[in-house]
């Protein structure tokens, strides 16, 4: 074998298995790595596979097939542009460098930018689905120049996860886009995540569950409307004991929650665009609150709450909490949804929200039977402005109202932090309201500052004279 079709730098756990997926498929590959001694190690546990190993950039270049297709998977940041910085003067016109880790989307921007004078054609490419999807088949959401996109994709569909609606790939948009969509994807992890935790925390510490008990609650949910990875794998975690105490392995992990900032750039942007994204955001909150251990146990012993009392019905409770969590993460995924909406107008994007709910189907994170009426409510109406407003999710939430709201009261009356359960029922009934009261924000934002209003019944904007007029002078 003297040229491999794409080669692959960074021998990190998602690079190693990203390579061996490729592999699998039927193409050579070409492996680099900063500390040469990796590839060796590398080769030397993949024996008669199709790898070229190489110990300088010179040599990766050289083993390529041309134009030369050439994965990053490198840490996100300063790491990125120091790769760049070694390969570009190698590199031809013509030629494919991707970006396939988690990088910020407008550092894809400014790189392809960058590149675009040399003819280096620049792709970013969102990969989900961690350590088993890169194995055996991720959700890949490449953005950038499309000939380069389509010069990839005879790999790309070989390696993504492959469902009944096709290969979890597509091409996502120009520029940044393929990261931008990553990130919301990350973002929408984040909301799922923390309603699942606050799920699990109500049927544990109020309904008194163990974890046997909760392994089957929630592997009888993810056979039913909330089925997806995330319940998938809290199931399986509640199975798993300490092999030294024997107790459940989940509640001897330290409760602080650790972050690698695709969520935080995602509510950073969305506050940018003027999109609300209150689950999404709650939960990034509720991470940054989980790192405040020491301050937590030192306010548990002087601040007072409720004590805990269990319902009357477990059985039935359990139910509202099933209901109350589909309703919420319908928020979630709205939320999500509605923010690509907003970026695609703003960054010229074209973003196809129901292909994008296809390619989240299989191989990643977020991928769950509700991206099936995600997808089918956009492709009714692919101008959507939120997903609450399209007829079947409108029903849905509808049904659900009731054990949502009764979820959310019995968690305050209780002292159970919710603040992704309550963020997304304040969405949901502030969306819904017609008339909202910040009139009153603005009149005082006017009192204060002269910001100006607008009135109901004139057009126009419009400044008062609010202390003159309160203390009765004309």
């Amino acid at each position: 074998m003297n040229q491999a079709v794409i080669g692959l730098i960074g021998l990190g756990v998602m690079g190693e298995n990203l390579i061996l997926n490729i592999e699998d498929k039927g193409f050579p590959v070409a492996v680099f790595n900063r500390t040469t001694s990796k590839v060796d190690d590398f080769l030397a546990r993949n024996p008669g596979k199709r790898l070229i190993g190489c110990h300088s950039p010179e040599e990766l270049i050289a083993s390529l097939e041309r134009p030369r297709q050439i994965l990053l998977l490198v840490q996100a940041g300063p790491a990125v542009d120091a790769v760049i910085g070694q390969f570009r003067p190698l590199l031809e016109p013509g030629d494919i460098l991707v970006d396939a880790g988690n990088s910020w989307f407008q550092d894809t921007e400014r790189r392809a930018l960058a590149l675009a004078p040399d003819g280096i054609r620049y792709v970013g490419m969102g990969v989900s689905g961690g350590e088993a999807g890169a194995r055996h088949g991720p959700s890949l959401m490449p953005g950038g120049p499309r000939d380069a996109v389509e010069t990839l994709m005879p790999i790309l569909t070989r390696i993504a996860a492959q469902t009944d609606e096709g290969p979890c790939v597509t091409y996502i948009g120009p520029g940044g886009a393929g990261h931008y969509v990553k990130m919301v994807h990350n973002g929408i992890e984040y909301g799922a995540m923390q309603l699942i935790a606050e799920a699990y925390d109500l049927l544990k510490r109020l309904a008194g569950l163990d974890a046997p008990r909760l392994h089957e609650v929630f592997a009888r949910w993810n056979q039913g409307e909330l089925q997806s990875y995330l319940i998938e794998i809290a199931a399986d975690i509640f199975t798993v004991r300490d092999p030294d105490t024997g107790q459940p392995l989940v509640e001897l992990i330290l409760d602080t929650a650790g972050q690698k900032g695709t969520g935080k750039w995602t509510s950073q942007n969305a506050l940018d665009l003027g999109a609300a994204l209150p689950t999404i955001n709650a939960a990034v909150e509720a991470r940054l609150l989980s790192s405040y251990k020491r301050e937590r146990v030192a306010a548990s012993e002087t601040l007072c709450g409720p004590a805990p009392q269990p319902p009357a019905d477990v059985n039935r409770f359990i139910d509202q909490v099933e209901g109350a969590l589909y309703a919420a993460k319908i928020c979630a995924y709205a939320q999500g949804m509605a923010l690509l909406a907003k970026a695609s107008a703003e960054y010229g994007y074209s973003l196809e929200l129901a292909e994008i709910a296809r390619i989240w189907k299989g191989g990643c994170i977020i991928r769950a039977r509700l991206l099936d009426h995600i997808r089918r409510a956009y492709q009714r109406r692919p101008d959507l402005p939120n997903l609450l407003l399209d007829e079947e999710f409108r029903d849905a939430l509808h049904a659900r109202q009731d054990d949502w709201r009764a979820v959310v009261a019995t968690a305050a009356r209780n002292g159970i932090p919710t603040l992704a359960f309550g963020a997304s029922l304040a969405y949901y009934d502030m969306y819904r309201t017609a008339r909202l009261p910040t009139n009153l924000t603005q009149a005082q934002r006017d009192y204060f500052g002269a910001h100006e209003y607008q009135r109901i019944d004139r057009e126009g904007v419009f400044h008062t004279d609010w202390l003159r007029l309160a203390c009765g002078l004309q």
